[in-house]
């Protein structure tokens, strides 16, 4: 194993108060949440042995669902952050491997790092034991008391710290127990080093490695993607799927993962049911890769009454294999009785739990066929979906 190997720590678990209610490591990117984006940037590069993202305890769930939907390189973590960013990073060492000499700091919320910036910050720390990513101040930056000018401060000798900020593991361990005993909080990484006097060389990477931090910037975030052609959102593919089942009684009836009282159900060698089905195809669709019954046939035993939610984690799974994400989905469920509508959002919220998307990208409807056709004389249930695709 390279002696050099890093784990790369992902504080994300800030409150956002700046954000206006908007998730910002979960908000979407052409596509993409912020936080993927942050980790997609560090797993392929050899000297990463893994990364270990500290949520708010209440995220966590939400984002291990996230993390097992995307092809990642290496071994991805997820531990309880603090109350501050220094608690958030001290959780994550703790259960970081202690194989690893190095370890890397970087903002869940700056989604734009480049490869580039990030093998050079590694190569000045395993070096000198320490480095940062900086950008030169353009501004004039004047340093002030009570809204009053006190004096100029020289620009050329003033840089903007970004992250990642990369560090002999030993080295900030040091930091972190001098910052201990002076009871200080630090909201930098490098002020942990600084405190105790060590060296930290600069590294001068390039400007797009803003932080989210407003609305705002995620509209300069998603311009700056499309500059660059790294919008994800130019790589789609939609896919439509169809499914039907006839109604028997001795069955229950199963929905969108909804059990919902009624004197017939739907017959099928699984639990058939028929919107998730046909959410399934639709992303086989898009991919071009057959349909449901290729992937699970009715022939083979193991699916014999299995929830049909257990076989759409399979196929999200198979998406994620591919490249891509689940960019929305929307689907029509065909039937003249029982009322449906009750059960609607409980269906969307099924299906949005296990293709690890919020709810407002699953749309359900539900129509009757005014007693027209099978559907309409109570023989079967139908349902049509379409999803879209991002790579």
């Amino acid at each position: 194993m390279d002696n050099r190997c890093v784990s790369v720590i992902i504080p994300a678990a800030g409150n956002a108060t700046r954000m206006r209610g908007i998730h910002k490591t979960m908000y979407r990117l052409a596509g993409v949440p912020v936080l993927i984006r942050a980790l997609k940037a560090f797993h392929h590069i050899d000297s990463v042995g893994e990364m270990i993202v500290a949520a708010k305890p209440e995220d966590m769930d939400a984002v291990r669902r996230l993390v097992s939907h995307y092809p990642l390189d290496v071994p991805v973590l997820v531990v309880p952050g603090g109350r501050t960013r220094q608690e958030s990073v001290t959780n994550a060492l703790a259960v970081a491997d202690a194989r690893f000499d190095y370890v890397a700091i970087h903002d869940g919320a700056r989604p734009l790092i480049d490869t580039e910036d990030i093998i050079a910050v590694f190569d000045a720390a395993f070096s000198c034991g320490a480095a940062a990513l900086g950008v030169p101040v353009k501004d004039t930056v004047k340093l002030i008391d009570r809204q009053r000018i006190v004096k100029t401060l020289p620009r050329e000798k003033m840089v903007a710290i970004r992250t990642p900020q990369v560090f002999r593991k030993q080295l900030y361990l040091q930091g972190c127990e001098q910052a201990k005993k002076n009871n200080a909080d630090y909201t930098d990484d490098c002020q942990l080093l600084e405190a105790i006097g060590a060296e930290i060389r600069i590294v001068y990477g390039q400007d797009s490695n803003i932080k989210v931090t407003t609305p705002s910037d995620l509209q300069i975030a998603e311009a700056l993607l499309q500059e660059s052609g790294r919008n994800e959102n130019m790589n789609i593919r939609v896919g439509h799927g169809y499914d039907v089942h006839r109604l028997v009684q001795g069955r229950k009836l199963i929905i969108g993962g909804v059990e919902i009282p009624y004197e017939y159900g739907l017959e099928g060698h699984s639990d058939a049911d028929v919107l998730v089905h046909a959410i399934m195809d639709s992303m086989f669709g898009a991919l071009a890769k057959g349909d449901i019954g290729q992937h699970f046939p009715d022939t083979d035993g193991k699916y014999y009454n299995i929830d049909s939610m257990l076989l759409l984690k399979k196929t999200v799974e198979i998406v994620a294999q591919e490249g891509y994400s689940i960019g929305n989905i929307d689907s029509t469920i065909l039937a003249q009785a029982p009322k449906l509508a009750p059960y609607i959002e409980q269906m969307r919220k099924n299906i949005a739990e296990v293709c690890g998307v919020d709810p407002d990208q699953i749309s359900v409807k539900a129509t009757t066929e005014e007693r027209l056709g099978f559907t309409g004389s109570k023989e079967g249930m139908a349902a049509h979906a379409v999803c879209l695709l991002t790579k």
